[in-house]
Parts: structure tokens; C-alpha cells; sequence
């Protein structure tokens, strides 16, 4: 009997390199889930992290409602997912441990006291005497002693989205900071553009509930800012209640109406600053909120509010070399599914590509269908090369 021997080795080639172009159904669900969310989303942010920084300048017990406001935010930025390591809350006073509260350790913003607003996990960065307007402007512009600890750095860079909200007594162009200082419009337009200069942010987003609100930032000319007030000028903002066991006003009305719309918001929803500042009701905030976007050149309606209250929920892609194309890097989570890329001609210029730019590969190539019966006729080659080789062999 004359044995006849077969070369197995370019039947594994050929079905290595069949089965590595075959995605499995884990991999088909991983790439449907990821596409299916990169293009819901609207928003066309760049940013790879977001920060938050939170100031309430007022002291004293009858100021409660501006604290109240400050923790309000913090509560809210901390749900959507910013973490306390991206947050500076700074507090001029402490109403929880004053000794006039009712509520020891407790902070609420309404006469329900359904929810205490400062609670057991809270971390106050800045309080009482350190909330100057000295601190506040070596925060932003990162010119800070280097005692100073990490969780008192605004550690941002060139791709941060920063939240910058302030709440406290004001007038026009100024806010006061512990009833003994002010902080001008100047002052935070020129630390803006600081920040701009070293490269601090990539957007930020500045809100300010106080008195003549909107002329606080009048004086910005630095990129890439969008600014809200509470108040017009010559305009007054007011409180939202009174709490009688408390004794005070517990929140004022504007921090309130944008806290309670807030409250429909999620990680992962793709409602727009346009949406939030069309909400805008002066009978119902009982002043004239204002907006200012000519600094800031992205479309309202493609500007996601969980650019600025929320954590990034977007991956990132870096190539290994960038003149190997733009193919993901073997470590990206992403793995398979995203192997190689064909489409990035018009890709961002810098070499960091976020997903949902990287997602547009889907079409009729990728259907599932056709992966299944690729596979299945690579299984059914397999079988006929095999038993043609024994059949040989055998002879």
C-alpha cells in the first residue's frame, strides 16, 4: 500500500486567515452596541475629561441658601459622573455645624428636608477663610504654591471640559467674595484667558446665580466659552422659599429651576444646552436669565449638557504609529470588531481619534448574515480538503 502524504499546512493557513476576517457573535453584539451609541450621540465635543469647579462666596448663617446652591450643584455633577477627584467645591461658610441649625450636619434646599444636601459623602476643598479670591484665581490659572495638595489643583489640560459655577452676593461686574472682597468681570475674564494661553481647557461652561449676573461675564473674550446668568443688569435674583424650621431662605429660585431640570437628566442622555436655555421662563425664575455663545463656536443643539455636568462617556483611539495608517492599537478594548479603518481622510488632526468618529465602517460588508455563512463555508471547506487527504492517504 503506497502512502501518500498531504500537505496539511496550507489548508491551516487558509483557514487562519478565514476565520481571522470572521467576527464571532460576541464580537458582531461588542461592534453593534458601540455603533448604535456613537451615532445617537450628537454632541461633537473633543474633550477626554471633565472638571467641575464650585464656589459659594457668601458667609454667615442668613447667606444658607448660596451653600445650599453650591452642594446642589455638587450632588448633581457627581450623579451624572464627574468624580470628587475632578470636583473643587469651595465653601465660604458651614451651615451644616452652625450652631443656629436645626438640622446639625444638615443641609436642605427644601421645606420637605427629603434630601440632605450634605450628607456623609462630601469633600469641601476649599472652606471658610480659604475661599478668597486670591485662591480662586491661582486654582483656575494653576499658579499655586507647590504645598498646595492635589486635591486642591484644577489639573485640566487641553482636552477638559470645565464647569465653572459661582453663587453669592453681586452687582454689576463684581461678586462678593466673605462680605470683605470682590472679584471683578475683568479678573475672571483674564484668568480665562490664562487658562486659554497654558492650555487649561478645551471649552468651559460658566454659570453664576447672583444679582446682575449676566454683566460677570461681559468682559470674556477668550475662545470656547459659554456663559449663563441668572440676572440681567440692574436686575435683582431672588430666593425660591423659605423654610420655617430651618429659618432661612434654602435655595435661590434660578440655581433651583436648572437643578430640577437636571434632575431628568442621565449619563447617557443627548439633551442639549439649546434645550436647557429654551426652558428658560423669567415669571417662573422670577428674573431674566441671560446666555452668551458668540465666545463659544459649537452648535447649542449639538452641545450635549453632559459635555459639561457629566463624565466623558466616550472612548479613546490612539495609533501606535501614526504612519501605519489609522488602524486601533492592538491594547483598545475595542478589539476585532474595529481591526482596521478605511474611512479617516477627513479625520480630526490630531492623532487621538474619538470612537464615534472611528464608527463608520458599518455597512452591507459587515452584515452579520454574511459572517455567518462565511463561516459556515469555511467549515464546510475545511471538511472536504480533510477527507480528500485521507482519502489520498489511505490509497
Amino acid at each position: 500500500m503506497r502512502l501518500y502524504t498531504f500537505p496539511l499546512a496550507p489548508i491551516f493557513f487558509f483557514l487562519r486567515f478565514i476565520f481571522a476576517n470572521t467576527e464571532t457573535v460576541e464580537e458582531v453584539a461588542v461592534h453593534d452596541f458601540f455603533y448604535r451609541n456613537a451615532t445617537a450621540v450628537a454632541s461633537e465635543s473633543a474633550h477626554t475629561n471633565n472638571w467641575a469647579v464650585l464656589v459659594c462666596a457668601s458667609r454667615y448663617w442668613f447667606n444658607y441658601r448660596h451653600m445650599a446652591n453650591a452642594l446642589g450643584m455638587y450632588r448633581t455633577v457627581k450623579r451624572l459622573g464627574i468624580p470628587d477627584s475632578n470636583i473643587i467645591l469651595m465653601l465660604a461658610d458651614d451651615a451644616a455645624c452652625n450652631s443656629r441649625n436645626h438640622f446639625p450636619g444638615c443641609v436642605f434646599a427644601n421645606r420637605g428636608h427629603a434630601l440632605d444636601l450634605y450628607g456623609e459623602n462630601i469633600e469641601v476643598d476649599y472652606r471658610g477663610y480659604e475661599v478668597t479670591v486670591e485662591n480662586f484665581i491661582r486654582l483656575l490659572t494653576g499658579r499655586v504654591e507647590p504645598s498646595v495638595p492635589r486635591s486642591k489643583r484644577l489639573l485640566t489640560d487641553d482636552r477638559s471640559n470645565i464647569f465653572v459655577y459661582m453663587t453669592g452676593h453681586g452687582g454689576d461686574e463684581f461678586l462678593k467674595f466673605q462680605d470683605s472682597e470682590e472679584i471683578s468681570a475683568f479678573d475672571i475674564a483674564d484668568a480665562f484667558e490664562q487658562m486659554w494661553q497654558k492650555k487649561r481647557y478645551n471649552e468651559i461652561f460658566f454659570m453664576i446665580d447672583t444679582c446682575q449676573a449676566n454683566t460677570m461675564f461681559s468682559k470674556f473674550y477668550s475662545p470656547n466659552i459659554l456663559a449663563t446668568g441668572s440676572s440681567q443688569i440692574r436686575e435683582n435674583s431672588y430666593s425660591y422659599e423659605n423654610d420655617d424650621e430651618v429659618g432661612v431662605s434654602v435655595i435661590d429660585s434660578y440655581t433651583h429651576f436648572i437643578l430640577e431640570y437636571l434632575e431628568g437628566i442621565n449619563k447617557t442622555s443627548t439633551t442639549s444646552m439649546k434645550d436647557l436655555f429654551d426652558k428658560y421662563d423669567p415669571e417662573i425664575i422670577r428674573s431674566h436669565p441671560g446666555v452668551r455663545s458668540d465666545l463659544f463656536y459649537r452648535p447649542l443643539e449639538r452641545t450635549l449638557i453632559t459635555d459639561f455636568f457629566g463624565g466623558v462617556a466616550h472612548a479613546e483611539v490612539m495609533t501606535a504609529d501614526p504612519t501605519e495608517g489609522h488602524n486601533l492599537a492592538p491594547s483598545s478594548p475595542l478589539g476585532s470588531p474595529f481591526a482596521e479603518i478605511d474611512s479617516m481622510d477627513e479625520s480630526p488632526e490630531d492623532e487621538h481619534e474619538v470612537v464615534e468618529v472611528l464608527l463608520d465602517h458599518a455597512d452591507g460588508t459587515g452584515d452579520s448574515l454574511t459572517r455567518l455563512l462565511r463561516a459556515w463555508g469555511s467549515v464546510g471547506i475545511m471538511g472536504l480538503l480533510i477527507a480528500w487527504a485521507m482519502f489520498n492517504t489511505k490509497q
